[in-house]
Formats: structure tokens, C-alpha cells, sequence
């Protein structure tokens, strides 16, 4: 879905939810920014001015047959489902599926685990499709940001390599006033930093192929909580981790729109 002021608003924001099936609360998360951005304009001030500065491209679910065979299977299923070269294994991890250090040190081959990077680089169609869009959205693209649980982090490039990226300290200042933003409601705490060294290493990941081909304010979440129900995250707490996370994505909306990234 494309949200934003058409005549006004020249720079875009891609919003990616749901690319690993089991994380629940990201799919939602995706939900109530919709509804938020669709009620409030015009009636809230900042959603107004985001909203005229900015298009929103927001995927609610990268990986759907995944998240339905969470619902109908396998509640802790993280891969889509397509077919390996393992005729008893199914299931591409699309977070290790893009072309940037695909075949790293850290790259996972065996098609039975569940961060099985595929058989090549855009080997699964949903990769396939994000990346056609992102290529042909790219002029206009200044940010990405990935919605993942659990762990309570905000991470940025890289994950592959520990080299910091040449913007690393804006990347560390837009990373810090959002987590700000977001412990000001519920008081709840984050830790920021680079994937590599914040919480392992990898390759393939979309924020780090975002980054690399020009979308130099990429960031990937990881939500509530930290570790007490993990990806089964109760539901009376979806409510709570989208209204700090809304304020933590207009934080960030911000300083793209105050800085004229």
C-alpha cells in the first residue's frame, strides 16, 4: 500500500513487515500504521505533515504462505514454503535471500535449517518481487525499515561485515532520538547499533541490500520482548508495542523531512 500526499510528497519510506512467518507482531505492527496513517490525516498535525512530505510503501506481509502455515501448521515456522533441493525440506529464509554477501562465510546452505539462504541470490519469488520494486522505486526511496521480533532492538548496515558504514554516526543519531521517542510512552528500553556486532552476523538481509544499492537509512526492529514470551508475544501487548513503535517510525519520518534527506 502507497500512503502519502501524491501532489506534495516527492520522497518515499518503505516499510517491510512479515518476512519471517512466526513474528506475528510485525504483520500487526504493519496493521496499525495503515489505520493510524489513514484516520489521523488531517486531523493530527504530524501525522499530516508526515504524510504530505512523505509516501509511505508499506508491505503488511513479505512472506505470505509462511505466515498462513503459522496459523494453520506450524505456529513457529519462520521460512516460506516453496521447495528445496531437499525433496523433505521446504522453506527459503527471505531475510538471507538477497544479493549482497549472499554467499558469505556466514551464509546457511542446508535447506533443512531455518535460515536456509535458497538455492541463489533472488532465488524466491517474494524476493524476487520486493527487489523488482525497490529497483524501479529507488529515485525516490530515502528509507527502509524492517519490523522483526524479538529482542527489542534498532539495528542498522552491517550485518555482514563489522566495517561501519560511511553515514554510521546519522545513522546512530536517527537510531537514538527514535528509541527516545519510543521509551517516552511506556518506558520501554532498546539497544541500538550495527547488526554485526549488536546481534550476529549475516548475510543476505534486506536492510544491508537496501543499503548497498542507495538507501542509505535502512534499519530493521526488532519488537517486544525480550525474551519472556518471544515471538509468542500475548496479544494484550500488541497495543502497546504499536503505539511506542508509531512514535519511534515518526521520529525517524522527521528527521528524513527536518534534515531534507
Amino acid at each position: 500500500m502507497k500512503i502519502g500526499n501524491q501532489e506534495s510528497a516527492k520522497k518515499g519510506v518503505f516499510v517491510e513487515c512479515g518476512i519471517h512467518a512466526r513474528e506475528w507482531i510485525s504483520p500487526a505492527f504493519c496493521q496499525w500504521f495503515i489505520a493510524e496513517a489513514v484516520k489521523t490525516y488531517g486531523k493530527n498535525k504530524e501525522m499530516t505533515k508526515l504524510l504530505d512530505s512523505l509516501i509511505f510503501h508499506v508491505l503488511p506481509v513479505f512472506n505470505i504462505d509462511g505466515y498462513v502455515w503459522t496459523w494453520t501448521s506450524d505456529r513457529m515456522w519462520r521460512k516460506n514454503r516453496a521447495p528445496t533441493p531437499n525433496d523433505k525440506c521446504f522453506g527459503t529464509d527471505l531475510n538471507r535471500n538477497f544479493n549482497i554477501s549472499w554467499d558469505g562465510i556466514y551464509r546457511d546452505d542446508e535447506p533443512c535449517s531455518g535460515g536456509y539462504a535458497g538455492t541463489a541470490p533472488e532465488s524466491a519469488p517474494e524476493t524476487q518481487a520486493v527487489t523488482r520494486y525497490i529497483r524501479d522505486s529507488l529515485s525516490s526511496l530515502k528509507a527502509y525499515i524492517s519490523f522483526h521480533s524479538f529482542s527489542q532492538l534498532l539495528l542498522y548496515p552491517y550485518g555482514y561485515t563489522s566495517e561501519a558504514t560511511p553515514n554510521h554516526e546519522k545513522l546512530e543519531e536517527m537510531a537514538k532520538s527514535a528509541l527516545k521517542a519510543l521509551q517516552s510512552l511506556y518506558n520501554t528500553t532498546y539497544t541500538y547499533g550495527p547488526i554485526y556486532t549488536t546481534i550476529y552476523p549475516v548475510c543476505g538481509s534486506s536492510i544491508d541490500w537496501t543499503y548497498d544499492i542507495g538507501i542509505k537509512y535502512s534499519f530493521v526492529f526488532e519488537l517486544r520482548d525480550e525474551g519472556e514470551y518471544g515471538f509468542l508475544l500475548p496479544e494484550h501487548d500488541i497495543e502497546a508495542t504499536c503505539e511506542e513503535t508509531m512514535l519511534a517510525v515518526k521520529s525517524m519520518a522527521n528527521y528524513l523531512i527536518d534534515q531534507d534527506i
